[in-house]
């Protein structure tokens, strides 16, 4: 039936899901007491950022799958372009946990296009929510993406989005992150290394140089899908009620997602208080 989502029983044991009293924890053996040595003796970050700066996205996977093991970790917002990175890294790391943070309010095409992907690519999908159901935050506190200001928005964020993920990476024993961010995305990410610390979690950044040539190059030749909301005028896309199709007067593309308040949502951004507080100000 069109708009449900089904997982076939071959893949059903491939997809987790952790409400607020799941607890379960990876145990990583080897892996793990590696990455402890490795984090005990403290990369490099400067020195490290000078022999990766041009290191081959698929070879900085590779990299650290070598040095973190089975403590490495990725996520995914099922977004325009998540194939990619999807693809990138499950060819060096089959098995790889993929974290998807779930917020309950994702478009139908983003858990349709997230069924397909899960299933053509053999995830190892974890699935996080919130410890707070929609009806429970919309009670109390109303629609917060619909009051027009940064507090509201950081505050969804952080219920919807970010709690979720700080648990994720906890229950998985994660002490390294893949992520697809790119620099030409956010003002933030401009910042970025191809390796960074975020939260005393280190953090691998494959395709940062790439811009969206490299993006399209990159699924053409592998056949990989677009969101089907591509079509309909998305570049970018996250919650239903805080995304939209971009239009001539948009500046750039993060002008479609939060109203433009912000650029953001701060999964991505450091929790330390002066780094929070960019979240006000922050160009996702």
């Amino acid at each position: 039936m069109m708009g449900q989502v089904h997982l076939v029983p071959e893949h059903r044991d491939r997809v987790a899901y952790h409400g607020l009293h799941n607890t379960s924890r990876w145990h990583h053996g080897a892996a793990e007491t590696m990455a402890n040595a490795v984090l005990e003796s403290d990369l490099d970050l400067e020195a490290l950022n000078k022999t990766l700066a041009d290191m081959d996205a698929s070879k900085l996977v590779a990299w650290g799958v070598e040095t973190f093991g089975e403590t490495l970790v990725m996520s995914t917002s099922f977004g325009i372009q998540s194939a990619v990175m999807l693809h990138l890294v499950t060819q060096v790391m089959p098995n790889i946990p993929v974290i998807w943070v779930d917020t309950g309010y994702l478009p139908a095409e983003t858990y349709r296009f997230a069924e397909d992907l899960t299933k053509r690519l053999q995830l190892n999908l974890q699935v996080y929510q919130s410890s707070m159901s929609p009806a429970r935050m919309e009670a109390i506190y109303g629609q917060l993406w619909d009051q027009d200001n940064v507090s509201a928005l950081n505050r969804y964020d952080y219920i919807r989005k970010v709690e979720p993920m700080q648990r994720a990476l906890k229950d998985l024993g994660a002490k390294a992150w893949l992520a697809g961010l790119r620099a030409n995305q956010t003002s933030h990410r401009q910042t970025l290394g191809r390796i960074a610390q975020q939260n005393n979690i280190y953090k691998l950044h494959p395709i940062l140089s790439w811009n969206s040539r490299d993006v399209y190059k990159y699924l053409t030749t592998y056949d990989l899908p677009y969101h089907p909301l591509f079509d309909q005028g998305y570049v970018t896309v996250g919650d239903w009620h805080s995304s939209r199709p971009m239009t001539a007067a948009d500046e750039d593309e993060r002008a479609t997602r939060f109203k433009g308040l912000k650029q953001e949502c701060g999964l991505h951004l450091p929790q330390t208080q002066g780094e929070a507080e960019s979240l006000n100000s922050s160009s996702l």
